[in-house]
């Protein structure tokens, strides 16, 4: 569907996104996550062909979006940061002009405005001027905007930017409902987002795709080691002796007493989160008995996306930062590409 190759996007001198490439699959719900001003807006607005790329390929479908931006606009919805809606237009009236912008006519109009209300659950304000909408239902207006021509993608900037607590599940919904018929890219730095949302994430840091997959996969792909969750029988004023019993066992990195988990018959309880470098749970459990403690419950915990990304975005160690620096002044320094106007 979404073909990306060693895309590069310059504002004079200075790299804003590259080198970049990536491939999207029809029907899939893609996650950008990174950090603000890592080249996430500059990425979707040249696959949403309203901003030349410097040098590089983006197809969609099959088409270039600098050789055919017209053909690759008809298939795609787009929705930047800012809703691009009329205030003084009724809802209806501006999906009625936004289909008829986007190649629909005659009775159709009609029909494809009356499904995106549907779809989009804004038929209750249909009548109603946007600029006296909530921003709740103008970013509801932005979305419908965004698919009232049944696009092949649908690539949405920070959707829920703004939101309250209740119009952001809301708007995960809507998302979601797009998968399968739509192919769609959310970029957001809010991980909840992306974690709710997407089928897939890609990582974007310093204007470069720097990890792409399910949050399973770049859990067990970047982030080393287990962590367990522990329930232990510690008796009275038993909780700081456990944790330094824990913390000696050999593959421990880390130990956090998360709460005391109440009392039972025999003593206190305590809860331990514990960071393993390798597989070492036999040994722990030994030691824990052995040490005169009840294990009540040993539980294996999946990282967060929290997790992953934290170790996406953080430095690169120096002598990657060098590698790198070296290689982005050898590009620097070679000519560009033109952009064609």
């Amino acid at each position: 569907m979404i073909e990306i190759r060693e895309l590069y996007k310059y504002y004079g001198d200075r790299r804003a996104v590259g080198p970049l490439s990536a491939s999207i699959e029809k029907g899939e719900i893609i996650g950008l996550l990174g950090l603000n001003g890592a080249g996430k807006t500059t990425t979707l607005r040249i696959l949403a062909c309203d901003l030349l790329p410097t040098s590089g390929s983006v197809r969609v479908g099959g088409l270039d979006v600098v050789e055919s931006p017209h053909e690759v606009r008809k298939r795609i919805g787009y929705l930047p940061d800012t809703p691009p809606v009329y205030p003084e237009m009724t809802v209806e009236e501006y999906l009625s002009f936004a289909a008829r912008l986007r190649g629909v006519s005659g009775a159709e109009v009609e029909r494809r405005v009356d499904e995106t209300l549907e779809l989009t659950e804004t038929g209750s304000e249909r009548d109603r001027p946007i600029g006296a909408l909530s921003h709740g239902y103008r970013q509801r207006v932005g979305i419908a905007q965004a698919i009232v021509h049944k696009p092949e993608l649908v690539v949405l900037d920070e959707p829920i930017s703004g939101l309250d607590p209740v119009q952001i599940v809301e708007m995960r919904d809507l998302v979601r409902s797009l998968g399968g018929e739509h192919t769609v890219v959310v970029s957001s730095h809010i991980l909840s987002e992306i974690h709710e949302t997407c089928d897939r994430i890609l990582v974007i840091r310093d204007g470069e795709i720097v990890a792409s997959g399910t949050e399973k996969q770049l859990s067990d792909s970047l982030l080393s080691g287990m962590r367990l969750s522990l329930l232990l029988r510690v008796g009275k004023d038993g909780h700081a002796r456990a944790g330094e019993l824990i913390a000696g066992v050999a593959g421990v990195t880390h130990v956090e007493l998360s709460a005391d988990a109440g009392s039972a018959p025999g003593g206190e309880l305590a809860a331990f989160r514990v960071q393993l470098a390798r597989d070492t749970r036999d040994e722990l459990s030994r030691a824990i008995v052995n040490g005169g403690f009840g294990l009540l419950e040993v539980t294996r915990g999946e990282r967060e996306l929290e997790s992953v990304f934290l170790e996406l975005a953080k430095s690169l160690d120096e002598p990657a930062q060098k590698k790198r620096k070296k290689r982005r002044k050898a590009e620097d320094a070679a000519p560009k590409a033109e952009e064609q106007p």
